[in-house]
């Protein structure tokens, strides 16, 4: 598994998950540049995601949906506020409605990865910034940290596959 330590920091109001991957950062880069690749690994196996809209340029916008195992549809976006190819990328993360438009009953995350060069390929760090404890505790609640380790860990057969 590619996760090698998970950190929530009720203090901080962050949860920070660094996985270490097989492969040098650009490689790494295109697993969240490219929709088709993100697919295969944003949300856990059992709801995989579609990507719709995947635009990481600042002020771009992605939308997509995850399909659980009934098929009931949770659906997301992106606001891309900073990338810096391929070392970071920076998004506000919400929850949306069945049209992909925002809602406002669930909290918005700031999410902030890097990519860094190791010796054995790159280590890659998700912090993800809560508004308050209470969205932080709501959304660990809900499984984001289970989900977010199981998710990134469908990364290393992405890049077995090149």
């Amino acid at each position: 598994m590619t996760v090698v330590s998970t950190t929530k920091d009720t203090e901080a109001l962050r949860l920070v998950i660094v996985s270490e991957l097989a492969a040098a950062p650009e490689r790494v880069w295109q697993v969240w540049a490219d929709p088709r690749q993100l697919e295969r690994w944003w949300g856990p196996p059992e709801w995989p995601a579609t990507f719709v809209d995947h635009d990481l340029r600042p002020g771009g916008r992605t939308s997509y949906y995850m399909t659980g195992p009934d098929g009931t549809k949770a659906h997301g976006w992106w606001h891309v506020t900073a990338t810096d190819e391929p070392h970071s990328l920076a998004f506000d993360d919400g929850f949306a409605d069945d049209a992909g438009e925002p809602t406002d009953d669930m909290p918005v995350t700031r999410g902030h990865v890097t990519l860094e060069a190791i010796p054995t390929g790159t280590r890659m760090t998700i912090t993800s910034q809560f508004p308050t404890l209470e969205a932080l505790e709501q959304l660990v609640g809900m499984g984001m940290l289970e989900g977010m380790t199981l998710a990134l860990g469908q990364i290393d057969a992405i890049l077995a596959d090149g």
